[in-house]
């Protein structure tokens, strides 16, 4: 996939200089078909809430996936003030954990001023939370959500700019055939809707190559000793260890197993892309390798542009998924835009606006196009390979090439 460029877009953006309200407790309130529709036509506010991990182990990246939208919102502020519209970032710390994320999902149902969710990290948050969503017709765009399962069921308010395990798992199967020599693989995976969804499509996927499989092994995340699975690897001494899951458990697991004698090559999916990497592995984290939905943002001028607008905005690096929440939030925007001049210039009902949404058509957003099919999931996905370097992951390319 070539990255593509909203020229016009970029034309008008100020840099960071507009404020965006971030809601953070209080929130407005309603019961029964209005909160369904969204339809607060007295009210000028228009909230673009994004849920994600703010606090705990993945918060790194649950921060990232928030400020990626929260640069959007103020980028598009101003248009939305023309329109009569006071555009707001509304964030929900979802803590990694179904049950708070249905939570925060039956909030924003009750608010009538949330008209698009961005989230969530997790599949195993999404899916139950979408749920909710498809209930209060409450548009949701994940940027970083691969699980098959999420579009599977066909709702009408689930979308999601990046590529489906059933996508990632196949291209990162042929390249560890073809490029890194495996012959022989351990699986293992976390037990999450994510992690052994992608396990199980690299299974498959593994198998249809010819690689055989000496174990395939689910591990309980947040445990801090990996022994079994690390003495394992050095009994049977596998090419490869495919690992479904995050990065936190295969960071840990790659450090014992180093320690542990053990000489073989490490991969997983998107899960396993972080700064936070090199705190928990180490040296370990040098050559393990990903399949990801993101590609190399700064390989051209306009990302770049964007990474320093973020750093001199929020004085940080951008997550692996700021992008794609950047984007999804500007899809999102440009669908209730759309809602509004089709409701002659008034404020739309969510209905109006997953309609909007999900009739997506190549637009161009800054770092992929999108157009959804009738499931939600976008056309123009792509899949992509990094490699951990000595101090930074580094971008190998697009899989199959």
């Amino acid at each position: 996939m070539k990255t593509q460029t909203v020229r016009l877009l970029l034309a008008g953006l100020l840099a960071g200089s507009l404020v965006a309200g971030c809601g953070g407790g209080n929130s407005a309130s309603s019961t029964g078909d209005n909160a369904g529709s969204g339809g607060n036509a007295s009210s000028s506010v228009i909230k673009i809430a994004t849920q994600s991990p703010l606090s705990g182990s993945q918060s790194l990246e649950g921060d990232g996936i928030k400020l990626g939208a929260q640069l959007a919102v103020q980028d598009r502020a101003e248009d939305f003030k023309k329109l009569g519209f006071d555009l707001q970032l509304f964030p929900q710390d979802d803590q990694a954990d179904p049950k708070i994320g249905v939570s925060n999902a039956e909030m924003l149902i009750a608010d009538p001023d949330v008209y698009a969710v961005i989230g969530h990290y997790n599949t195993g948050v999404a899916i139950p939370s979408s749920v909710k969503y498809e209930e209060g017709k409450l548009a949701m765009i994940s940027p970083a959500n691969t699980g098959v399962e999420l579009t599977e069921a066909g709702k009408k308010s689930v979308n999601r700019l990046v590529a489906r395990n059933d996508q990632i798992a196949p291209a990162a199967a042929k390249y560890a055939k073809e490029k890194m020599g495996v012959t022989t693989v351990y699986i293992a995976h976390d037990k999450t809707s994510y992690g052994q969804g992608l396990a199980d499509e690299v299974r498959k996927a593994f198998k249809e190559l010819g690689v055989k499989e000496v174990a395939y092994e689910g591990i309980n995340p947040g445990e801090k000793d990996y022994s079994a699975i690390v003495n394992q690897l050095a009994a049977h001494k596998p090419d490869l260890v495919f690992y479904g899951g995050m990065y936190a458990e295969l960071g840990i697991i790659a450090k014992q197993a180093r320690e542990k004698g053990y000489t073989g090559q490490f991969m997983g999916g998107e899960g396993l892309e972080s700064n936070d990497m090199y705190k928990i592995a180490g040296s370990a984290a040098e050559g393990i390798v990903y399949a990801t939905v993101v590609s190399d943002i700064r390989s051209q001028e306009e990302g770049k542009k964007w990474v320093d607008r973020f750093k001199t905005a929020f004085n940080k690096e951008p997550g692996a998924f700021s992008p794609f929440a950047y984007d999804a939030t500007l899809v999102a925007l440009n669908g209730i835009e759309q809602a509004i001049k089709d409701n002659g210039g008034k404020k739309p009902t969510r209905e109006q606006v997953m309609n909007a949404i999900r009739s997506t058509n190549e637009f161009n957003g800054l770092f992929t196009k999108v157009t959804f099919d009738e499931k939600g999931d976008n056309k123009h996905s792509q899949v992509y390979i990094y490699r951990y370097g000595k101090d930074k992951a580094e971008f190998i390319g697009e899989a199959g090439q």
